[in-house]
């Protein structure tokens, strides 16, 4: 059975879209990109269907075997929508990533285009990718611009027109009739990205996707003035958000110089508003991508802020001025900045948990999070045990937990956040909290916002008699206690 859509009609149908969208006589087109929104399945399936203004869907980039990517922290904001990323292509392979895939298109007609991103090191391995992913697309974009993956993938293809054209003229022929529009996803970190351009797509490709990210570059994080990515490159990551936006803009004009108008060209990097929108059209783009902005978003305004940044383009295009409607979502301040504190209690509970009580306190709500990170060892995102003082609950799992088990009184900790949404719990007379081990910390907030709402309770927590034994009471029991009685299950 055959998803796809018509390649020759798609193509055809994006072929010079820049100039009716100009015109008036197309609407504004926009798309995912990789690695950003729609990174799993029923991800794809909510843009497909909640968020109306996007035409393309792209997939993260897949490889032939999984790639556990790069470790946690992939992500940090320089400034307020502008970030650094080294994620490093993680993905779960072609086997996982294809079942997915046909489960969704079995389960679900799409509205939109499917692009899938997909990334390899040597020729054999895109022919195997495209063979593998071309019954589930409607695009493929083969990516040649990754920063920071390792050495003979992204930007170490796509840096040469030689080599470029080389991969898509050996794929090409391995696929006639692929059935699925073939789309070069370009670096901008070359001399002359318009030469690359014509030469991918002289070799065979149907259209082009630029940019990637710029860099990479070093992070410093201003206080603890570590590199903030955690990777094998020393902490480089490649430019992604509002910082890019101009570079972007210049590369798309370049590319579309370079093919002609007719080349479907889908253009990425920096957008964040509709008159970004409006002016990657203006270069050439019949497609936008939209990515880092969705970081500075909330997941609730989404489909709002979409369906503003397509009104806005439209009206930019029009002649009409930039009304700004999609600015009024986007948070303007730096949302990943860290505050460093420190600890000033240490309580072992059982054999590998361990409470931490740092310096201050951090208003939070129930339902929401922080992340904590220990400079060039990693981060993780921690629910809240107490607000003040500020308090956690560690259970010694991985690398970056045994870290935090390890700290002790007067060692410091960087903490970034709020993320995540309150709870709202309905009005109730009574209710019963329950939790197990470190998923204790949840409960404090919950039980406030319920005592707040005049709500009785009745708390039990589930713990190891070891750890129960050893330091006589529950994980926070004399905490929660002030809510409701506890009992501690063993």
């Amino acid at each position: 059975m055959s998803w796809n859509q018509d390649p020759l009609k798609v193509r055809e149908a994006l072929s010079g879209l820049h100039t009716r969208i100009r015109t008036g006589t197309e609407p504004v087109r926009l798309a995912t990109v990789s690695g950003v929104l729609s990174t799993k399945t029923a991800l794809v399936r909510h843009v497909d269907t909640h968020m109306p203004a996007f035409s393309v869907v792209t997939t993260k980039s897949f490889q032939v075997t999984p790639n556990p990517g790069n470790r946690e922290p992939i992500l940090c904001e320089v400034h307020p929508g502008s970030f650094g990323n080294s994620v490093g292509l993680k993905n779960p392979g072609l086997d996982v990533a294809l079942a997915e895939l046909r489960s969704l298109r079995k389960s679900h007609p799409m509205r939109t285009l499917l692009n899938v991103s997909i990334s390899a090191s040597t020729i054999e391995d895109f022919i195997t990718l495209v063979g593998a992913f071309e019954e589930v697309a409607d695009l493929l974009e083969l990516n040649f611009s990754c920063p920071h993956a390792s050495a003979g993938y992204g930007a170490s293809i796509g840096c040469s027109p030689d080599i470029s054209a080389q991969y898509v003229r050996e794929i090409r022929k391995a696929f006639p009739h692929c059935k699925a529009l073939i789309f070069p996803k370009l670096t901008p970190n070359v001399d002359d990205i318009g030469t690359i351009a014509k030469a991918v797509m002289d070799a065979g490709a149907d259209g082009i996707t630029a940019i990637n990210t710029v860099g990479p570059e070093i992070h410093i994080e201003p206080i603890s003035g570590k590199p903030v990515l955690q990777n094998k490159l020393g902490g480089k990551g490649g430019k992604s958000g509002r910082w890019i936006l101009d570079e972007a803009l210049g590369c798309i004009a370049a590319i579309r110089k370079a093919v002609g108008e007719e080349v479907p060209l889908i253009g990425m990097g920096g957008v964040s508003t509709g008159a970004d929108v409006a002016a990657m059209i203006g270069a050439g783009a019949d497609v936008v991508g939209v990515g880092s902005v969705f970081g500075k978003v909330h997941q609730k305004q989404w489909t709002a802020f979409t369906d503003a940044l397509v009104s806005d383009a439209a009206a930019v295009l029009a002649g009409n001025g930039d009304p700004a409607t999609a600015s009024g979502y986007v948070e303007t301040d730096a949302s990943m900045r860290y505050e460093k504190r420190r600890i000033i209690e240490r309580r072992t509970h059982g054999a590998d948990t361990v409470v931490l009580t740092l310096e201050g306190s951090w208003n939070y709500e129930a339902g929401q999070y922080v992340f904590l990170w220990i400079p060039q060892i990693g981060e993780k995102p921690f629910s809240i045990a107490e607000a003040k003082p500020l308090t956690f609950v560690i259970k010694r799992r991985g690398e970056f937990t045994k870290a935090l088990y390890d700290l002790h009184v007067g060692d410091d900790l960087y903490i970034r956040g709020l993320y995540g949404a309150p709870v709202e719990p309905d009005a109730t007379e009574r209710a019963l909290l329950v939790a197990g081990g470190t998923g204790v910390a949840v409960l404090p907030a919950l039980a406030q916002r319920l005592h707040d709402q005049k709500t009785a309770m009745q708390i039990f927590v589930g713990t190891s008699e070891t750890a129960c034994a050893k330091s006589g009471e529950g994980l926070l029991e004399s905490t929660l206690e002030q809510f409701g009685p506890v009992s501690i299950i063993a």
